[in-house]
């Protein structure tokens, strides 16, 4: 399927655990962030062909891709009610769109391996399924890289971006706050710093301003408060690479998430039919 418009490219911050498969006191803190994620589904109209995500919660020597049909699931969180270890999120996989693009990245000069035994963690499925809660759309995950290195990503995001003229949409989910360490009032100061220069570097730099900001990341306001290890942050280099010149909007926005994390989540390139 080609697409004479690419689809746009997004970083969503994906909260806590398995939110959306909760209710009480701590389901009701991702209100704003469920809206927005219900939002992006609307706004695209036409169901993609598949998702390509890439979870902060997968990093390997290399990069990694699913290839199993039917992936099952990874319960990488602790502490929370034993339902949610039982949940299931029975999006199909597609090891021919993995097969597809381990290529593009081979031929990009990336290493790339495909692992059939991954399952969706929850970085993939707490953003999928209020987007698509059927589990209709195909999904494939994609490792980071384990050395963090951010031009390996943004190259990585390079490589992928044909893949929007094939109605593949490519998500980043992290945390554009990531400290567990200083959460809730003790991240106000940190988030909030940090937070105000990732806007400036996505919304408002030129597209090489942008690159070479997100290169040198780490020299931001409070950057290693906000990300001590850069794993929630890199999914942004991914989807920023795959629309490295074209302009980034704000999708979401709380400055008091969890009582004091200022937290956003963007997107990259221009609605189909804007």
């Amino acid at each position: 399927m080609s697409r004479t418009q690419p689809l746009p490219t997004y970083f969503l911050s994906h909260g806590g655990g398995p939110w959306p498969y909760m209710d009480g006191p701590f389901r009701q803190h991702f209100g704003q962030l469920e809206a927005s994620l219900r939002q992006i589904p609307l706004e695209l109209g036409q169901a993609p062909r598949a998702v390509l995500m890439i979870s902060g919660h997968w990093e390997a020597a290399r990069f990694e891709l699913m290839a199993a049909e039917n992936p099952g699931m990874v319960y990488d969180y602790g502490g929370f009610p034993a339902h949610t270890y039982q949940i299931r999120y029975p999006a199909p996989g597609e090891p021919t769109l993995a097969r597809a693009v381990a290529q593009r990245l081979q031929a990009a000069g990336l290493p790339v391996a495909l692992n059939s035994e991954r399952g969706f963690d929850h970085g993939a499925f707490t953003t999928m399924f209020p987007m698509y809660p059927e589990a209709d759309v195909p999904l494939v995950q994609l490792s980071l890289q384990q050395d963090y290195e951010p031009a390996q990503h943004l190259a990585l995001g390079r490589a992928l971006a044909p893949l929007r003229h094939e109605g593949v949409l490519i998500i980043g989910s992290g945390l554009s706050y990531h400290n567990l360490r200083a959460f809730g009032p003790a991240a106000r100061t940190a988030s909030g710093q940090f937070d105000a220069w990732l806007q400036h570097a996505l919304l408002r730099e030129t597209p090489e301003g942008r690159r070479q900001a997100l290169l040198h990341w780490s020299d931001a306001p409070a950057a290693r408060l906000a990300h001590p290890r850069e794993d929630h942050l890199l999914p942004l280099m991914v989807a920023v690479g795959a629309a490295e010149q074209e302009a980034g909007s704000l999708i979401y926005h709380e400055p008091d998430f969890m009582g004091g994390v200022t937290v956003s989540s963007f997107r990259f390139g221009a609605l189909p039919g804007r």
